[in-house]
């Protein structure tokens, strides 16, 4: 680890969202440390399989783009905020391109070289691809530029465990951040690096449900961190279920793209006969909390363990083009959708809420920024439109990397001595299975109680669990040794009640939040976020 001084900005997290952030900075001149808890590409961008939304057909507008975005958002979104991402789009994919992403090409339509393919809730194509493996070629991408810049310090199996802030420090004024705690996982060392700006891009909190399209890092590491620093969340209740994630014990997590659908893709009953026109006019082209939605009501009326998408009508040679990697996968798991359905089932996909940002990626504490899934932009409102979270990673890096570039070295206060880690107190854990089984149990009633359908009264369940899960998660991490396992399920845990208590107080059904006791939205009074501040 060559950190010789205080690097002038630390970048938490190595998908889209932080690479191009530390790119941005780094090109800038600024010294970036970046923290990635895995190997670097090991996050929720690298499966990105889609791609990204952005107006670049002649036949397409920004008013529509925009149009579609605040439809799927169910009324709740940022109209500010959507104008402002979508306009940037073109812009987004142009510095993308000069980077040296390729994207799939379509030489027969002349008003652009890309294949622009189309997914639930656009009106237009307007979805630039790499194939069916989007973010694998931006990560790739990115990652190689980012290893070979003199500016950049990349600490991989780092994993960030708390933001220390002026408050920790006793420092009277404004609050502000000054540096991080880290681990080591490698040797198991907590080390403390200083910071003037903190950049959080840790991802989402989908792990929290049993069945999830994530990756084993989106653990809401950003979330909570940010929210113990004294930061505000909102919209948390809006978790969105991928509809379509590949049914098979092996498969674990493996994401069946919305551009299936968008290629003409039909969801079955086991019967084989046809269902989502019955819920909605769109059919499979309906925005994604209404196709899970669909599936789930089918799945239970009919006690079938999944439903299928089935492409099979499509020629081989076009399947082999557009979805190569979905079909050689699911052709090591025993399926060819060239020639058959594939089973499939809803999964936890993506967090539409996070830490209050504003347009330029800051927080609530003063030199902490938030970017990508963990943060909540106004962007996505209720529900996400397909393909729009890549576009505000891209978008969102540049208007961050803009801000920190102005307000780099404004302070003239000497930088204060931070603290080591204490771990005079603790010992070593050797009960590592009650960590595991508590993991367990959290992602279970949250798959049960806090999933596509819900309740008031679980809802109250799930708190009252999550609350006996934290009295045992304080107790292991007053008196043992931190570990990976324990400062994920800490986070988790944090997240998931945030989640619960956003849900709780909405008190209507509205895009991905779909409670029995509130079917329908309320109407009656002008429908708006649910924001949560920490307790002082």
């Amino acid at each position: 680890m060559a950190i010789t001084q205080i690097p002038e900005v630390i970048v938490v997290g190595g998908g889209l969202a932080g690479l191009s952030l530390a790119l941005r900075l780094a090109k800038s001149g600024k010294e970036v440390v970046v923290l990635s808890k895995q190997a670097l590409t090991e996050g929720s961008s690298l499966y990105a399989q889609g791609g990204i939304a952005a107006v670049l057909a002649e036949n397409d507008t920004f008013e529509s783009h925009i149009e579609d975005t605040l439809i799927a958002g169910a009324g709740i979104c940022h109209r500010e905020t959507v104008d402002r991402v979508v306009r940037q789009g073109p812009a987004s994919i142009d510095w993308l391109l000069n980077v040296g992403v390729s994207f799939s090409q379509d030489e027969s339509v002349e008003e652009s070289p890309f294949h622009l393919t189309r997914e639930g809730g656009h009106s237009h194509r307007r979805v630039i691809h790499s194939a069916d493996a989007t973010g694998r070629a931006i990560e790739l991408t990115l990652e190689s530029q980012l290893r070979s810049h003199p500016k950049i310090t990349l600490l991989e199996n780092h994993l960030a465990i708390d933001i220390i802030t002026s408050h920790h420090l006793n420092i009277k004024g404004k609050n502000r951040v000054h540096g991080i705690y880290v681990l080591d996982r490698h040797s198991g060392k907590v080390i403390t690096l200083p910071a003037r700006h903190i950049a959080l891009a840790t991802g989402g909190a989908a792990k929290a449900y049993l069945y999830t399209s994530n990756p084993d890092t989106s653990t809401g590491d950003g979330i909570a961190m940010a929210w113990r620093a004294g930061c505000r969340v909102g919209n948390l209740e809006f978790i969105q279920f991928h509809p379509t994630c590949l049914y098979h014990p092996q498969a674990k997590s493996f994401l069946i793209s919305e551009a299936v659908r968008g290629e003409g893709g039909r969801l079955l009953l086991p019967d084989g006969s046809p269902f989502m026109l019955n819920h909605d006019q769109r059919g499979e082209l309906a925005p994604r909390d209404i196709v899970a939605r669909a599936i789930d009501y089918e799945m239970k009326r009919r006690g079938v363990d999944c439903v299928y998408l089935d492409i099979s009508h499509r020629s081989t040679s076009f399947i082999k083009d557009h979805f190569p990697t979905i079909h050689q996968k699911c052709l090591d798991f025993g399926f060819d959708m060239a020639t058959e359905p594939l089973p499939v089932v809803p999964a936890a996909h993506y967090t539409c809420g996070g830490i209050v940002t504003n347009k330029d990626g800051s927080t609530d504490l003063e030199g902490l920024y938030t970017l990508g899934e963990c943060s909540f932009t106004g962007l996505h409102g209720a529900n996400r439109l397909a393909s729009n979270s890549l576009l505000e990673c891209l978008v969102y890096a540049s208007a961050t990397s803009e801000a920190i570039l102005q307000r780099n070295g404004s302070s003239t206060l000497p930088d204060p001595v931070l603290p080591s880690w204490d771990e005079s107190r603790v010992t070593d854990a050797d009960e590592r299975i009650v960590v595991s089984h508590n993991w367990d149990e959290l992602r279970r009633f949250m798959w049960d109680y806090v999933g596509i359908v819900r309740t008031t009264k679980r809802l109250e369940r799930a708190a009252h669990r999550i609350a006996l899960l934290n009295e045992e998660i304080l107790e292991y991490y007053s008196h043992f040794r931190v570990t990976n396992d324990l400062i994920e399920l800490r986070n988790l845990t944090l997240v998931a009640e945030l989640i619960v208590r956003c849900a709780q107080m909405r008190k209507e059904s509205r895009g991905l939040h779909y409670t029995l006791d509130y079917p329908e939205p309320d109407n009656q009074t002008k429908p708006g976020d649910t924001i949560l501040s920490p307790n002082p």
